[in-house]
């Protein structure tokens, strides 16, 4: 019975992969038939049922390929080389494949996969494709359009990856690129009463600009080059500052606490010690009320920034998207003095006890400590607005 089980699971592999190459020709993948088929004569190469549908899969499929290049050349357009050349590498690839399990035999016959030299064709299709696409991208730079600067890029690129030898191609893969991008210059502008320090300006700019670029998008905080045509203006605007007043606030409360306080012995009506059942004396617990008045004193200043982000198209001149901005920071203190038995105090109201009242921070201080935060909305809002800009 032992001796059974691993025959059984061999043939059900070998069922397994035949019904699996099988079922792809009759799909018609017959790509993936092949390459089922090959995985399994490499095993088996005398398995005839993967050898029926290799060589079957393998005749379908090539003459789809030749009808497909046959119809591309009758339709006789400078685009289609490049499917040309794909179709025809394709038909070398296979082949290549085949060959890795040949010669095969099938009912005491061999098959036969006759070779072909796909290399003249695909050289001399690549040579056409590439010449297309060279034409085809000096067409598109006449458009004078970002789109067209950027699909003549690409072509430039596909015609140096083909031939590679091109007069001039790497100053056109250069320009093209150059033309298509898009560049953005963010700024800030402070259009407030109060005035920034420099580097507190210089902070809030300290934008991720790798982050923010893309492909096609280059972003900058600076106007390095006067002669930089820029298409697109994110403006930062800085509105209103509001610094409140220094406040100061008294807050009273009385805090009571029950502890103990020693005990009592517990009395008969005769006023005699009770005992309990050995013999001992009954005691009970007396408890003191403890009370102190914990004096606090709350020191609060606040600063509000706010102002808007806009996105600006430069040609034509328009606004794309405005949104507001804001930011805000805030100074607490609290300290305290007690009254009475600050053994009623809890641990964070003794601690407030051993602090005391500070200066306050000076305006100044109140917007530079907002720099984080507007720092993080400013991020923030140039990130959430990229969709504007391509």
């Amino acid at each position: 019975m032992k001796s059974i089980v691993p025959v059984v699971f061999v043939l059900t592999l070998l069922i397994a992969g035949c019904g699996s190459s099988k079922k792809e020709m009759e799909s018609g993948n017959y790509d993936a038939a092949i390459d089922r088929a090959v995985k399994q004569l490499r095993k088996d190469p005398s398995d005839e049922k993967q050898i029926a549908i290799l060589e079957r899969s393998y005749k379908i499929v090539n003459d789809q390929d030749n009808e497909r290049i046959r119809y591309l050349k009758l339709e006789n357009k400078p685009a289609n080389w490049d499917e040309i050349y794909l179709v025809n590498k394709r038909l070398s690839d296979r082949q290549s494949l085949v060959r890795t399990v040949m010669p095969l035999n099938l009912n005491g016959k061999t098959v036969e996969f006759p070779y072909v030299d796909y290399m003249p064709e695909m050289i001399a299709a690549k040579k056409k494709s590439a010449d297309f696409y060279y034409a085809h991208g000096n067409e598109l730079m006449k458009n004078n359009l970002k789109d067209s600067y950027r699909q003549a890029y690409y072509e430039f690129v596909r015609a140096k990856e083909y031939v590679g030898d091109y007069e001039g191609i790497e100053n056109k893969i250069a320009e093209s690129k150059y033309q298509g991008m898009s560049r953005v210059l963010i700024s800030l502008a402070n259009r407030s009463a109060l005035q920034f320090p420099q580097d507190f300006e210089e902070d809030l700019m300290a934008i991720d600009l790798p982050r923010l670029n893309s492909e096609w998008v280059e972003y900058n905080t600076r106007d390095l080059d006067p002669n930089t045509k820029y298409d697109y203006f994110v403006n930062i605007n800085i509105r209103n500052i509001a610094v409140s007043p220094d406040q100061t606030m008294q807050r009273d409360s009385v805090i009571k606490k029950e502890a103990e306080d020693g005990y009592a012995y517990q009395l008969d009506k005769k006023g005699n010690v009770m005992k309990d059942s050995l013999g001992n004396d009954i005691k009970t617990k007396k408890y003191k009320t403890l009370q102190c008045a914990l004096i606090e004193t709350v020191q609060t200043k606040a600063c509000r920034i706010d102002g808007d982000v806009e996105v600006v198209q430069a040609s034509p001149n328009k606004v794309l998207r405005k949104e507001p901005l804001g930011a805000q920071s805030e100074f607490e203190h609290v300290s305290a003095r007690a009254l009475g038995d600050i053994q009623a105090l809890n641990q964070a109201q003794l601690e407030k006890t051993k602090s005391k009242p500070l200066p306050f921070p000076d305006d100044m201080d109140m917007i530079l400590r907002c720099s984080e935060s507007l720092k993080m909305a400013i991020n923030g809002a140039v990130q959430n607005n990229r969709k504007f800009i391509n």
